[in-house]
């Protein structure tokens, strides 16, 4: 089984990166292969709603050279995803959301490829906001028939804009940890 964890952060080594790293210790441990994708900070475009992926049904979005379509493929290859973001204006990046837009899209009109894949959002946040982040990631699960994972809590952690401080985050580090654990006993439950 395998889980690919999108960071929709900028910044590929800060909050929302750790706490992928810190879902991916648990899923690991449990022996679930990971890898971690970097959105964030890219050139990814939003959905132009050509309508192209309607008429060629590939499994592919028309726009190209942004790097989407190989990140869709391993969407749609992994057992489960974990899309990260941080709070920007008590949402999600840009980056994530128009990876979202167009991968739900694709997904959708492909024979619904997400169906039944494990679904997890994460959010770090300084001060306000994360709850309106995670929905925004969880609607994604939610329109494609995926089966949400949850925690002990919202899958929010507390840090700053330095990047790094939500390691301080005791409670949201230990979300972190029973994220992995829920989300691999769910993959578990569902590839026996």
């Amino acid at each position: 089984m395998k889980v690919i964890g999108i960071n929709g952060s900028p910044r590929p080594a800060g909050n929302t990166s750790i706490m992928l790293k810190t879902v991916f210790e648990a899923l690991e441990a449990e022996g679930i292969e990971t890898e971690l994708i970097q959105v964030g900070g890219t050139d990814i475009k939003g959905c132009r709603a050509c309508y192209a992926c309607i008429k060629t049904k590939n499994s592919k979005c028309a726009t190209k050279g942004d790097g989407f379509n190989e990140i869709f493929a391993k969407m749609a290859e992994a057992d489960g995803m974990i899309l990260g973001s941080p709070t920007y204006f008590a949402d999600i990046t840009p980056e994530l959301k128009a990876l979202i837009d167009r991968s739900g899209f694709v997904s959708r009109t492909n024979g619904q490829l997400f169906r039944h894949k494990v679904g997890a959002a994460v959010v770090s946040l300084r001060r306000g906001g994360g709850i309106h982040a995670y929905d925004s990631i969880n609607h994604l699960f939610q329109i494609c028939q995926m089966f949400m994972v949850g925690s002990t809590y919202w899958n929010l952690g507390f840090g700053g804009r330095d990047g790094g401080e939500v390691v301080n985050d005791t409670e949201g580090m230990e979300n972190m940890r029973d994220l992995g654990k829920s989300m691999a006993f769910l993959l578990k439950k569902l590839h026996n």
